[in-house]
């Protein structure tokens, strides 16, 4: 045990990191050295910053806690806190289950964690964080909450109503990131569609990202958890026309049949979606479009799916990830149809659309072989540099492996010719 460290382990997705980030610049300024995902847990304070968005996530979050709460037992942590969706979703539960934890947080009052430690919430800094990330990029959190109603998504019970960041405080949010050697900027909600409606009536995702891309210093943009339903559509000249806002979106879809999409609450249909996609690629020539794709709803047929695998075929999306359905308390889904898929058929179909869109983007990929792409450097390996273009975002999507021909800095950008692929990462000499 390390007197005056604490130990930050972060589970489940950037949303969570950012909330990790802030609270390690509390401790930090109340002199605290701060542990970000230690290889081993040394700190005389350990917080766990958990999620619960699917069964799996829970079982993790849960078991690493059990796990802490032994070392706890054994007196070689101090204090140890849990905070984040989990908490937020089953506190009373977890209170009684695991008493070796001194405090359980939700996802909004993780703050008093600094006062209950005696220490104080320095408000000075409350904007701050200390970033996780290599240097060059950082997740920049618009918004928390969604309005959605989707028929098998927790998040809304756990986060409450969408509630956008004023611009101008997300504006100087990027403007000190930027002098901390920030380059690269992931915008990220649970619905980044939405932003703004709360609180100036109006969709205002495409005013924000033209300030955003004024920002001195902003090399890159990349928009992240799109909607489909009341897609602003001025959103596609600005990231057409800026030349640092990449040429990327991700935008969550979920299903085409239109008998799923009706039964997941989503309001839209298969033709408004791809009318939709359509004008996105057309409107911005060259576009990557990430999306996920969910299998084993309540209520899917082998007809459903297969039109869900025809739509991949057709559409072509460069980048695309499937969740399996998972029976999440609460939700409209769990209360009103039976998870009648089993756990079987629905691995099969995540496997089977992952085998589709393999082959979707190996053939994408082909078409880069030759041609010199802007790529930044993440980080140097043994044999190799490891990178991204504009079209990747970090840890969801594939990377550009360059050989070690000249020397080439981590968090700088570089011309580089694609010279192989492979299924998904490209190859560079």
């Amino acid at each position: 045990m390390i007197k005056n460290r604490v130990d930050i382990v972060t589970l489940g997705c950037s949303k969570n990191l950012v909330d990790s980030e802030l609270l390690m610049k509390q401790f930090a300024v109340n002199g605290y050295r701060v542990v970000h995902n230690p290889d081993k847990i040394r700190g005389e304070i350990v917080v766990v910053n958990t999620c619960s968005f699917i069964n799996d996530a829970k079982e993790e979050s849960v078991n690493l806690i059990l796990q802490l709460a032994g070392i706890r037992k054994q007196e070689k942590i101090r204090k140890l806190f849990v905070m984040g969706c989990l908490s937020e979703r089953y506190a009373q539960e977890l209170r009684e289950e695991i008493p070796e934890v001194d405090r359980f947080y939700g996802k909004f009052d993780w703050k008093l964690l600094i006062s209950d430690l005696g220490k104080s919430y320095m408000e000075d800094f409350s904007s701050e964080r200390m970033i996780t990330t290599p240097k060059h990029y950082a997740y920049l959190k618009i918004a928390e909450g969604c309005n959605r109603t989707c028929s098998y998504c927790s998040i809304p019970l756990i986060t409450g109503k969408y509630k956008s960041k004023t611009i101008e405080t997300i504006c100087a949010e990027v403007k000190s990131l930027v002098k901390q050697g920030v380059k690269e900027f992931q915008l990220i909600a649970q619905d980044l569609t939405y932003y703004g409606y709360d609180l100036y009536k109006k969709y205002h995702l495409p005013t924000l990202v033209q300030l955003l891309s004024d920002i001195p210093g902003v090399e890159w943009i990349r928009l992240h958890y799109a909607y489909p339903t009341h897609f602003p559509v001025e959103l596609l000249p600005v990231i057409r026309e800026r030349e640092n806002v990449c040429n990327y979106l991700d935008i969550a879809l979920q299903h085409s049949s239109d008998h799923i999409l009706k039964l997941m609450r989503r309001n839209s249909d298969k033709q408004t979606t791809i009318d939709l996609i359509n004008e996105i690629r057309s409107e911005v020539p060259g576009i990557h479009l990430r999306t996920t794709m969910m299998v084993g709803h309540p209520g899917e047929t082998e007809d459903d799916f297969h039109d869900l695998l025809d739509f991949i075929q057709q559409m072509r999306f460069e980048r695309l990830g499937c969740f399996m359905y998972s029976n999440e308390e609460k939700t409209y889904a769990y209360k009103h149809y039976k998870d009648n898929v089993s756990p079987e058929t629905k691995q099969y179909r995540s496997d089977e659309l992952m085998a589709v869109q393999r082959e979707i983007a190996f053939e994408i990929n082909k078409q880069k072989i030759g041609k010199t792409l802007k790529v930044i450097i993440d980080r140097e390996e043994p044999e190799y540099y490891v990178g991204r273009t504009e079209y990747d975002s970090p840890e969801v999507d594939p990377e550009v492996f360059v050989k070690k021909t000249k020397k080439l800095i981590p968090g700088r950008f570089y011309p580089i010719q694609i010279t192989g692929t492979q299924s998904y990462d490209l190859t560079a000499n």
